[in-house]
């Protein structure tokens, strides 16, 4: 039986990716103006964690937040510094207070320094935002994923757009990681809000004139904006993360957790090998509770691999790897991009069901929320590769967006 992707070489018959490097090897790329010698994203580098938690003391720490940069990220080439410093002077990148250590890697990869920020909270809990230089006429990223307490980072992310569109920047981009309110899409009931489209519309009217945003919890989220907006996947990074480990390819199934996902589960598997699709069919009798009731395909004697946008409580994905191991799985992989780890997500899923949790680093995680099967991707490049290329508008005459999974 052929094992299932031995290698990164091996495993581009059975997905896309944009070339990555070695591990190892350090980042070198040519001058990104031209399109004879374009730069291709190295998609994924796992954060150094031995049982969750970072090993390495020596290891370039942001902002004293203990959270290791990858190895690739810590010198950045200098042709690229050199190239944006000189040629590209209206390159601002901000952070919001969310998700700094990710926005301190996409800057890194982009060869810039993060700009000179103040954020701080009023005594009463108002949020004031400084910016701390010159943005006029400046393309502006901010980087902030909406993640919990969402109420306040959406309002700080609100004020950080306000504030560049008083400070003159020509244009803002809005980098969300993780779209809070996302969930809330539709109406399922009489008399529902739908929250999405309230988040999209004060963005808007913000001043932001672009969003960036990585896998929404469904596709017509991006139609609730007036502005455009880069949808990119973090599908990628996972894949390519599997694709390191030596599993059989006839004994790989990819099981969606709920009939929700199955057009996610099903893109996941194509590019897996075309591995089998099996489904978890359940009934949920409230917000956050979820039941199993039954399991569609056959997942015996097999390694089953859930894929999701992202885990909250952990309860439906839970009660699916206890289906699976009834059913008689041998392993369960859990493969999430968003990492929001509400109670009791821990409990559930150290408890054991899983052989590994893989997520992304979308969502910061919680130095308590860190348990041995737990495996952090960065989702850096793929982003920082993003925004260069909607600042540059040099998508179509380097690589088609598609090549990096973005809308």
């Amino acid at each position: 039986m052929s094992t299932l992707l031995h290698s990164h070489s091996a495993s581009s018959s059975a997905f896309t990716l944009p070339s990555p490097r070695r591990r190892s090897a350090p980042i070198n790329p040519l001058p990104r103006f031209s399109p004879q010698n374009a730069v291709r994203c190295k998609l994924i580098e796992p954060l150094k964690f031995d049982n969750g938690r970072a090993t390495n003391q020596t290891d370039m720490l942001i902002g004293g937040s203990g959270t290791a940069i990858p190895s690739f990220l810590v010198a950045p080439n200098t042709r690229v510094q050199d190239l944006v410093n000189k040629n590209d002077t209206r390159l601002r990148i901000f952070s919001g207070t969310a998700n700094p250590a990710l926005a301190q890697e996409i800057a890194c990869y982009l060869g810039l320094q993060l700009g000179k920020i103040k954020i701080k909270r009023f005594a009463d809990g108002e949020i004031y935002v400084q910016l701390q230089e010159s943005v006029r006429g400046c393309d502006v990223f901010l980087v902030q994923p909406t993640c919990p307490p969402a109420n306040e980072n959406l309002m700080e992310l609100l004020i950080m757009i306000d504030a560049c569109r008083r400070a003159s920047a020509k244009n803002i981009t809005a980098v969300i990681p993780y779209f809070g309110y996302a969930r809330a899409d539709r109406k399922t009931q009489g008399r529902e809000s739908i929250a999405a489209k309230l988040v999209a519309n004060l963005i808007t009217e913000a001043g932001a004139n672009r969003v960036l945003a990585c896998d929404l919890h469904s596709g017509q989220a991006m139609g609730y904006f007036d502005i455009p907006v880069d949808h990119v996947y973090g599908q990628p990074v996972i894949l390519d993360y599997l694709a390191s480990k030596t599993i059989c390819s006839d004994d790989l199934v990819v099981v969606s957790p709920d009939v929700g996902g199955v057009a996610r589960a099903r893109a996941f598997a194509k590019k897996l090998s075309d591995a089998p699709l099996a489904i978890v069919d359940k009934r949920r009798h409230g917000h956050n509770v979820a039941e199993v009731m039954n399991l569609i395909g056959d997942v015996k004697g097999k390694v089953a691999v859930m894929v999701d946008d992202m885990i909250d409580t952990a309860g439906t994905i839970a009660k699916g790897a206890a289906l699976l191991h009834q059913e008689g799985a041998r392993e369960v992989y859990a493969c999430s991009t968003h990492a929001v780890f509400s109670p009791p997500a821990i409990e559930r899923l150290s408890s054991g069901l899983f052989q590994e949790v893989i997520i992304t680093n979308t969502i910061p995680v919680a130095e308590q929320n860190y348990f041995p099967q737990l495996t952090v991707l960065s989702v850096a490049n793929l982003l920082g590769e993003t925004v260069w290329r909607v600042h540059d508008d040099c998508s179509g005459g380097i690589e088609p967006y598609s090549s990096l999974g973005i809308d």
